[in-house]
């Protein structure tokens, strides 16, 4: 039996028919509020439940329930808050009750009831969300630029924000089909930014020998500079999945999210949207979600502690690395030898030999997942 989803329903903000209709002629005479890229794809999870039970963006009551005790006003685990931002001359004549227009590319996107408009305060929320208020952490920047009001209220998506995967991306409701037919009653759920390297399948193939079915996720859009390039990521993982894993052990989907690199909170949201899809467990990394120094190793496993109602179990696998004397990928677990066998995988290593056009180590990465790599002229994202 596939995950209830958070909250005990999938929500579905998605107008179609006479509705949508009607809707679309409405909005001509709406203000209009354009959004991000980042914020398009807010909405677009709100609408297909990624984000259940949120309805909208939210209202101060669950933006500060979420941020001084990661949870929601009804006592529902949330840790990230998912808030839509807009200047006072953007909101110009908008009255809470009102509904407006929220497009992207200038193309009508959703409308939303405006519940209420508020203000925050963007040093306390990167200070408890991000655990530090260093212009250096990437999380910390973006939000510092973010506009001075937010908007609460639930919305109803007329159209989806283009997607270049969309032959790779599943929403909640169509994964739980997929599931429900393969008859996986346990899933583990796996994020990542990352290209996969051998660190990563064997923590994958970990998880897969006790549940029925993996469900690799990996995030597409905003990352930072030296992160992976979204088609990169989607070609190494086709090559990966194709040659090394059983092809019916394992879903693979695309998510239009944004990194926000809040380490511990950001662990606990991975989980919960992955629940959404059905997961039943979710895979959390050492210094999952984190960036630099900010975070401890195993803070992400430690926060997970703070939410024995979060319906979904974590899976703290060890860091995995490469024994010269046991002739594979082992962890401190199961690996009785000194250090001077052991070879760490350093995701930055890994990216420095890339960036020169070198393959990796056989040990490090499979030689197809690196030539699907190396195949990208620049795989690797150069400015924000």
């Amino acid at each position: 039996m596939v995950s209830r989803p958070h909250g005990g329903r999938l929500v579905d903000r998605v107008v179609a028919g006479r509705r949508r209709i009607h809707l679309l002629e409405e909005a001509r005479e709406l203000a209009r509020l354009e959004l991000s890229a980042g914020l398009a794809a807010d909405v677009a999870n709100i609408a297909h439940g990624v984000y259940s039970p949120l309805e909208g963006f939210m209202v101060r009551e669950d933006y500060e329930g979420v941020l001084y005790d990661m949870r929601l006003h009804n006592d529902v685990p949330w840790t990230i808050p998912i808030v839509l931002d807009a200047s006072r001359e953007e909101l110009r004549g908008v009255r809470e009750g009102d509904d407006i227009l929220l497009s992207y590319r200038g193309r009508p996107l959703a409308i939303m009831k405006v519940e209420e408009i508020y203000e925050w305060d963007k040093v306390e929320y990167v200070e408890r969300v991000y655990k530090t208020r260093d212009p250096s952490h990437p999380g910390v920047r973006r939000t510092m630029a973010r506009k001075d009001l937010l908007v609460g209220g639930p919305i109803d998506l007329l159209e989806d924000p283009p997607e270049p995967f969309e032959s790779v991306r599943l929403w909640p409701k169509e994964a739980r089909v997929l599931f429900e037919l393969r008859g996986w009653r346990t899933i583990a759920g796996f994020q990542t930014r990352n290209v996969p390297h051998l660190g990563h399948e064997y923590v994958q193939k970990a998880a897969l020998t006790f549940v029925d079915g993996l469900f690799v996720n990996p995030l597409v859009g905003w990352k930072k500079p030296g992160d992976y390039r979204d088609e990169v990521i989607v070609d190494a993982y086709r090559v990966l999945l194709d040659k090394y894993f059983p092809r019916d052990s394992v879903v693979f989907s695309v998510l239009r999210m944004e990194m926000r690199y809040a380490g511990p909170r950001e662990a606990v949201h991975h989980a919960i949207v992955r629940k959404n899809f059905g997961c039943t467990h979710f895979i959390v990394g050492r210094d999952h979600a984190g960036v630099g120094n900010y975070y401890g190793p195993y803070e992400a496993w430690e926060i997970f502690r703070e939410f024995p109602d979060l319906g979904v179990t974590p899976l703290f696998i060890r860091e995995a690395f490469y024994c010269r004397k046991c002739g594979q990928m082992v962890n401190e677990k199961i690996c009785p030898h000194s250090e001077e066998y052991r070879v760490r995988i350093s995701g930055t290593k890994i990216r420095e030999m890339l960036k020169r056009g070198v393959k990796p180590p056989e040990y490090m990465m499979r030689p197809e997942v690196a030539e699907a790599v190396l195949r990208h002229p620049n795989p690797f994202i150069e400015e924000e």
